[in-house]
């Protein structure tokens, strides 16, 4: 018997790293996410194979179930070994998967192309958690680590809040329909950004005045969540920007990249790749496409709303 479930993409629009500390972020989850497909085999075995946005695999492999059971360890941080570790978390949950099965076929699509950076690894998860009926935010603690947000855009179709109090997710579902969104545009900046490699830079870098830190985080956010005018919200992004930029040690992507720019820019998530906001009364395409960013995407075309 065939099984499909689906899980949302996501783009963190404040709280980056932060939100590892208590911090609430504001996210929203995207238009496209991810399909996993399941269905019976055999052999004790997994045959897994996922497509790209393309309709291209990008990965193809068998996985067995003793490999699962037992688990494997961390040699190469191949495709293969990632997926064989997220799965032995979730046999730790529910092993009725493995114990009462003889194999599977199991078959992921991506909406969004796997560089973009909107979550394959989250909404992967978040597929796995419905499919096994096990807590999406538990495997993911227990296999990739984070802070979470993206399970919680995955698992919801509206704009959200998010913080963790006491390492436990709390999700806030608001709305986000400002009469500006036709001003905000999201540009891929051709390179996507490890984010364990980021997160071990803001845990190295983070300041001790935390507690104040993330009160002016959280009141940006509201700030950005609550504005009215396009003038409101570009001015609490720079503001975002400014501050994450004194945490990190790192340039704003502004300074770094499009000085120029006649409007506010500010970083998505892991600061340095995958995609960036722009808020500008003009559409920007032309000034990006001159800089050689070619993937300009409106709000509309990507967020779910």
């Amino acid at each position: 018997m065939k099984k499909t479930f689906y899980s949302n993409g996501k783009l963190l629009i404040t709280g980056e790293y932060l939100v590892l500390d208590g911090a609430t972020a504001f996210a929203l989850p995207t238009k496209k996410g991810q399909h996993l497909t399941v269905e019976e085999g055999s052999k004790k075995e997994i045959i897994w194979k996922s497509y790209d946005a393309d309709g291209s695999i990008w990965f193809e492999d068998t996985i067995l179930f003793s490999d699962i059971s037992k688990g494997v360890n961390p040699k190469n941080d191949s495709v293969k070994e990632t997926l064989t570790i997220i799965l032995h978390e979730a046999f730790k949950l529910n092993s009725d998967f493995i114990s009462n099965s003889e194999g599977y076929t199991i078959t992921t699509a991506l909406g969004f192309p796997k560089s973009w950076g909107l979550g394959t690894s989250s909404t992967l998860i978040n597929n796995i958690a419905q499919w096994l009926e096990i807590d999406a935010f538990t495997l993911l603690k227990n296999s990739f680590g984070g802070s979470g947000y993206d399970i919680a855009c995955a698992q919801n179709d509206t704009p959200i809040l998010y913080h963790l109090k006491q390492l436990n997710p709390i999700v806030e579902k608001v709305r986000f329909n400002p009469d500006f969104t036709d001003n905000i545009y999201f540009i891929y900046l051709n390179k996507k950004q490890s984010s364990k490699s980021a997160i071990a830079a803001y845990n190295s870098n983070k300041k001790n005045d935390l507690e104040k830190t993330i009160a002016s985080n959280d009141q940006i956010t509201f700030e950005i969540l609550n504005a009215k005018t396009i003038t409101a919200f570009a001015l609490a992004t720079e503001k975002h920007e400014i501050q994450m930029s004194s945490i990190l040690e790192m340039q704003t992507v502004k300074e770094s990249l499009f000085p120029d720019f006649n409007g506010a820019i500010k970083s998505l998530g892991a600061w340095g790749g995958d995609f960036v906001m722009a808020v500008n009364v003009v559409n920007p395409t032309a000034y990006f496409t001159s800089k050689g960013y070619k993937t300009i995407v409106t709000y509309d075309e990507m967020i779910l709303s």
